[in-house]
């Protein structure tokens, strides 16, 4: 049997590290609620992200929920539907009716040319989305949600240790939520944060993702769990010494991908953004007229035991779950990446040679 190359691989520290980092939970017997880990953990990622304000959650869609439900949003909040399910899932969850606008077709995230087109009297927030490790128009954005007195929570899912002319990612907008999951650049097995600069959500954060207990004898919010654990804790704070040299190896992935298939007529490639110091975060490719269609060289890749991705596909705004629940907004652009893109194999451990293996499947 061919050895398998899945389209991500988790990230791990070596397993004596890992093993030392957990070694003491054994003595304090204290495996959550704010533990001595967590505590750690969030410090060190306010020190890494440049913020000041880290709040830990047991993955990134309930730390994106929680974020919402802690604005006190109403109404409707404006998004894109190329995005993962989670992005709509929360905001629908929160109670507010999700307005789609269209993504650009060089970047992939959301238009702010169309943005303001969408904001009427109900609207309350955007939630735009950092796509691949590619950035919003952080200032477009920041100018429209000022004018029109909006609230800006970022889907940063795939943007940790991105920075903007220097600036970390999760400076800009009210929030921003991470995920830490398993597949993710940093990776605390499951888990996200949410970064913020306004110091008096932390209370209300921290509540909310403890049954909304706010004291001892006292519950002000109707809230879940969405607690991180010291087991996740400790493998983020091992993950977190190794994340620049990941972010490092993914680089070169990228550019053997990018030297490998560049000048191909019908391939559309990632591109790094002007002022962006990404983090490589995924690879996808547009079969945008090529000889064979996006469907054909998934087949072909899996026939070889190589497990490629329709990321995003289908759009969050054509899923079944949502049919008839509210006006969905034409997004053609998005509409168009999406039945076209393919996110190729990308993680710190693959090989050189995989790449070459992968890109000469692909060219046929």
């Amino acid at each position: 049997m061919k050895d398998i190359i899945q389209v991500t691989q988790s990230s791990m520290p070596a397993y004596e590290e890992f093993c030392e980092e957990i070694k003491d939970l054994w003595s304090s017997h204290w495996l959550t609620n704010n533990g001595a880990k967590h505590n750690k953990l969030e410090k060190e990622l306010a020190q890494y992200l440049n913020v000041p304000n880290v709040t830990l959650f047991s993955n990134g869609h309930l730390a994106l929920e929680n974020a919402i439900a802690a604005m006190n949003l109403t109404g409707e909040v404006i998004t894109t539907p190329f995005t993962f399910a989670s992005t709509t899932h929360a905001i629908v969850r929160n109670g507010l009716t999700p307005v789609f606008c269209d993504i650009n077709p060089d970047d992939y995230t959301i238009q702010t040319d169309n943005l303001e087109s969408l904001i009427t009297d109900k609207t309350s927030a955007i939630i735009p989305v950092h796509v691949y490790g590619n950035v919003c128009d952080v200032y477009e954005v920041e100018r429209i949600a000022k004018k029109h007195n909006l609230k800006v929570i970022y889907d940063a899912a795939h943007a940790f240790g991105v920075t903007v002319d220097g600036k970390g990612v999760a400076t800009f907008g009210d929030a921003s939520m991470f995920s830490f999951h398993a597949t993710k650049v940093f990776n605390t097995i499951e888990g996200g944060a949410v970064t913020y600069n306004d110091h008096h959500l932390k209370d209300i954060l921290t509540s909310l993702k403890n049954f909304g207990i706010t004291g001892q004898d006292s519950v002000e919010y109707v809230a879940g769990n969405a607690k991180m654990n010291e087991f996740q804790a400790a493998m983020g704070l091992c993950n977190l010494l190794h994340v620049d040299n990941e972010i490092n190896k993914r680089k070169k992935i990228v550019n053997r991908y990018i030297e490998q298939l560049s000048g191909i007529k019908g391939l559309k490639l990632w591109q790094p953004q002007e002022n962006v110091e990404s983090n490589y975060a995924y690879f996808p490719v547009v079969f945008d007229g090529y000889k064979f269609s996006r469907d054909e060289v998934l087949e072909a890749l899996k026939e070889q035991n190589i497990f490629a991705r329709k990321y995003f596909y289908p759009l969050t705004s054509s899923f079944e779950c949502y049919q008839g629940q509210f006006e969905i907004q034409e997004t053609p652009v998005a509409a168009y990446i999406a039945d076209r893109v393919l996110t190729l194999p990308l993680y710190a451990d693959l090989t050189l040679e995989n790449v070459d293996k992968i890109c000469e499947i692909i060219k046929g």
